[in-house]
């Protein structure tokens, strides 16, 4: 358990459930089954947790370039977190998946980036909170009145011009959050195209937790990127832009603010080759 308020655990998300200034968000969600997440969702999840789908919520539609998961569209998701009764600043957003935070992680990384900071992940995930033995429901929460007033952060990506532009020079970095056979073009079971973009370190993003989806400590994040503590600035990039953000949170919690995310990541880079 990382000492962190980034991170809750199922003990303290069982006292808060029903506590109105917090909004839990399920992101449970597969690539391979795009339906899966939804269905899961539907037939158990935790109480007054809403769903928030990657593909539908937390990603705009597929274009020639821009990668897999393009950013959504502020505005819609704006009015949708209004809807399940989130009010910037205030509200505590909780996020949780099944997934070792691969997409309760995108979210949490899209709040900031639209300048809410409250917002936590939960330690373990759905699994995490099966184990502990709290309930769950299939009972779909009621809309909540919010308001969400998004102040975007724009300074929190990188474009591909900006990637090609500052990769090379001293004092940046550019990580390429993959595992590292995707890294090395070994394999590449999604995208068209095999290999990394030139001068990128990697650092495979299933390193932040442990098999079970736990956070490891933030002494061990810390240690994680001893390497680029000093660096100027890092851009972060993955397959799509979403596995990234569980090494933005990392990097969070290890106190190292200067990174960025890259959204189109490798996705749009081999969209260009």
């Amino acid at each position: 358990m990382t000492d962190t308020n980034l991170i809750v655990n199922p003990e303290w998300l069982a006292g808060n459930t029903e506590n109105q200034q917090v909004v839990i968000i399920d992101c449970r969600f597969s690539l391979a089954d795009p339906e899966l997440g939804q269905k899961q969702y539907q037939e158990s999840h935790i109480a007054g947790a809403f769903y928030l789908d990657l593909n539908q919520d937390l990603a705009s539609p597929v274009e020639k370039h821009g990668g897999r998961h393009p950013l959504p569209n502020i505005t819609e998701l704006a009015e949708k977190l209004s809807e399940i009764g989130i009010n910037s600043p205030e509200t505590l957003v909780v996020a949780y998946d099944d997934s070792r935070l691969a997409f309760a992680a995108r979210l949490w990384w899209l709040l900031r980036y639209m300048g809410h900071s409250k917002v936590a992940l939960l330690d373990g995930g759905f699994s995490g909170w099966n184990a502990a033995g709290y309930p769950v429901t299939n009972v779909l929460p009621k809309p909540r009145e919010g308001k969400f007033v998004p102040e975007l952060r724009s300074h929190l990506i990188v474009d591909i011009e900006a990637v090609k532009a500052l990769k090379d020079l001293p004092g940046k970095v550019l990580v390429d959050s993959r595992e590292n056979e995707r890294y090395l073009g070994i394999r590449e079971p999604i995208d068209p195209i095999a290999g990394h973009i030139p001068g990128a370190v990697n650092y495979p993003w299933q390193q932040v937790t442990d098999e079970t989806g736990k956070v490891r400590s933030t002494s061990a994040q810390k240690q994680l990127w001893t390497e680029l503590a000093t660096a100027e600035e890092i851009m972060v990039y993955c397959g799509s832009g979403v596995t990234a953000c569980v090494n933005l949170l990392s990097l969070e919690i290890a106190g190292i603010p200067n990174a960025k995310l890259y959204p189109g990541s490798w996705s749009d880079w081999c969209s260009y080759q």
